[in-house]
């Protein structure tokens, strides 16, 4: 996991191409919070974003959920949610494939807590356990950019 800020990328210690990518000026915190709900992929781009709202809930309610084939970047655009993150694999063979490329563990090992705020963003490689949503304090709805990475992009 990879945690930063949209105006302070050289702070968070980013891999080449995730460093050009929230780079862009199309990948700002004021471009990104302009930009319409929905799914966005500039041509000829390998990854792509998913823009909208979300709902927050208590910590209990939400899944834990892992990616083998794309990594996540998510940024949150408005409000704030607590993501908690395991530095260990928990993946298990009868894990649930709710989604292509979203598996939802069925155990989860959570050594990092942190509160995300706008423009704050974390990183997920392929094979880390992240559990996203969860309130700060009260359910809420936050604003986020979920950016997907391919496995064939990173360098891991």
């Amino acid at each position: 996991m990879i945690i930063g800020h949209l105006n302070a990328l050289p702070l968070a210690g980013l891999p080449p191409v995730l460093s050009a990518l929230l780079s862009r000026p199309d990948c700002t915190l004021q471009a990104l919070s302009a930009r319409d709900d929905g799914r966005w992929q500039p041509d000829n781009a390998a990854w792509f974003c998913h823009i909208g709202p979300a709902q927050t809930q208590p910590r209990a309610e939400r899944h834990t959920e892992y990616h083998r084939q794309w990594a996540d970047i998510q940024v949150v655009l408005a409000g704030e949610e607590r993501l908690y993150a395991g530095a260990l694999p928990v993946g298990q063979p009868g894990d649930e494939e709710r989604k292509p490329d979203l598996f939802i563990a069925s155990s989860s090992a959570h050594g990092v807590s942190i509160r995300l705020g706008a423009g704050d963003f974390a990183v997920f490689y392929p094979g880390e356990p992240h559990q996203a949503l969860c309130a700060v304090d009260v359910p809420t709805t936050v604003r986020k950019a979920v950016f997907k990475i391919p496995r064939a992009l990173l360098e891991v």
